[in-house]
């Protein structure tokens, strides 16, 4: 049997702690546009054609009653990675606004491919990557 092959990331999901300071993070410096926040539970964020999901472990573990969304309990301990893409000029951006905005780069560099990409922590400990797409599709 083949499989069946997705067509693309259609969301991606972190866990923090901290909801108020993923927003100020996520909105306010990196400039995603909210879409929605069910109180202590979750935040999400639109990202070009994706979403960004930030949940809250504690909460996510729990078993949701009273809604009639039927998304099974879930949840990660330790820091995630996400890597959105950007273009090169965007990337020299980003290198300034950061530690403008009181954020540390943890790493900025050129894989071997050429493509660069910018390491740097959201308020919960997560690894975020500005890359090049070019990392990983050609053209």
């Amino acid at each position: 049997m083949d499989a069946i092959k997705p067509q693309g990331i259609l969301e991606a999901a972190l866990y923090v702690d901290d909801l108020d300071a993923a927003i100020r993070f996520y909105e306010g410096v990196l400039g995603l546009q909210q879409i929605t926040r069910v109180d202590n539970r979750h935040v999400f964020f639109r990202c070009g054609r994706t979403v960004l999901l930030l949940f809250n472990p504690e909460e996510t573990v729990k078993l949701r009653t009273g809604s009639n969304l039927p998304v099974p309990p879930h949840g990660s301990i330790g820091a995630g990675h996400v890597c959105f893409a950007i273009d090169a000029e965007g990337l020299e951006r980003l290198a300034g606004h950061l530690p403008a905005n009181g954020v540390e780069i943890e790493a900025d560099f050129l894989w071997p491919n050429g493509a660069r990409s910018i390491y740097f922590r959201d308020p919960a400990g997560n690894s975020v990557e500005y890359a090049e797409p070019r990392l990983w599709f050609s053209g």
